[in-house]
């Protein structure tokens, strides 16, 4: 395929970032540029949880993916020297009967089970509860701002070079080239509340991150129809009930934001090559934490060495 000898990345969101730091550790020379009008990543809660949805089922691929992720976490905060990954184990609460006996049936699946812990709190009301180990979140603002600041030092920051990447999240997505979309807004409230820090809680449709000092993350919401970055009523409404569901409601709501989630069909992440020669790397969604690394480092084995990932990765996708 040939080697790019200074390849430009396009948006520095966790895509672009994480692609950065691939050729960083492969001492390959590059380029990388961004608007600095914002993105899903500056707002994102970098949540990682094992087995997730309303079906209670693993997330997709991984064991590929998981050690992948939390393995360059470990090692991008050394290169750092910067906290960025809190592991936590996560709580999850079910409601009703019915959404506990989805959650039950599959406790003894041998996929399941190795994510389980021992603990069971019960929380506001909620039917049943379950502890999974593997959990966390990324600290996504100090991920980009460290990341940033260290590819400045290393003189990396320019708008030119022999063949662009391009990461543009939702803007990329939504400006078209990928074809369809379903790209969703999601909101967010940063609240401070005396609640207990030791679990990430999720049920009522939304989750609950402890971020440190009294202080947690709580969402999301989803509208596939008015994409921009400004938070709305509604979306407060909402998950001012989910902050009352999940820790209770006593609680000083400190800041409301809103970014839009760059999602292709069937929600996967997506690598190729757009009608215009460009590499593209998109459509990480709100798993993005988990399936950026791996996907960077499949990204760049393509590039430079011309090794092409499984079909379902790549664009345009057979499964599109």
């Amino acid at each position: 395929m040939g080697f790019p000898k200074t390849p430009l990345i396009i948006g520095q969101g966790l895509a672009g970032t994480c692609l950065g730091w691939e050729f960083v550790r492969r001492g390959i020379a590059f380029h990388i540029t961004d608007s600095g009008e914002g993105g899903s990543t500056r707002v994102a809660a970098g949540l990682i949880n094992p087995i997730t949805g309303k079906n209670f089922e693993p997330s997709w691929r991984i064991a590929e993916f998981y050690p992948k992720a939390i393995g360059f976490y470990r090692w991008l905060e050394a290169e750092l020297s910067e906290k960025i990954w809190h592991p936590l184990p996560i709580l999850r609460l079910a409601s009703s009967e019915k959404e506990w006996s989805k959650i039950s049936a599959k406790l003894d699946l041998p996929e399941v089970s190795q994510w389980l812990g021992a603990g069971s709190e019960i929380t506001n009301g909620f039917l049943c509860g379950v502890e999974l180990l593997g959990g966390g979140w990324l600290d996504t603002r100090k991920f980009l701002e460290f990341s940033a600041a260290r590819f400045h030092d290393l003189g990396l920051w320019a708008d030119s070079g022999n063949t662009r990447i391009r990461c543009e999240g939702a803007a990329g997505l939504i400006a078209g080239g990928m074809g369809e979309h379903r790209c969703a807004k999601g909101e967010i409230l940063t609240v401070r509340a005396d609640w207990k820090e030791s679990h990430i809680r999720i049920g009522f449709g939304g989750w609950l991150i402890p971020i440190g000092g009294g202080c947690f993350r709580i969402g999301s919401t989803y509208d596939w129809n008015r994409l921009d970055e400004t938070p709305t009523s509604v979306g407060l409404e909402r998950i001012t009930a989910i902050a009352t569901s999940l820790g209770g409601g006593d609680f000083e709501v400190i800041a409301h934001i809103a970014g839009i989630r760059p999602i292709i069909r069937r929600s996967k992440p997506l690598v190729g090559i757009d009608g215009s020669g460009d590499w593209v790397f998109n459509g990480l969604g709100s798993k993005g934490t988990l399936y950026a690394p791996g996907i960077a480092e499949m990204l760049a084995d393509w590039i430079l060495d011309g090794t092409c990932p499984s079909p379902e990765f790549v664009f345009p996708s057979p499964f599109s």
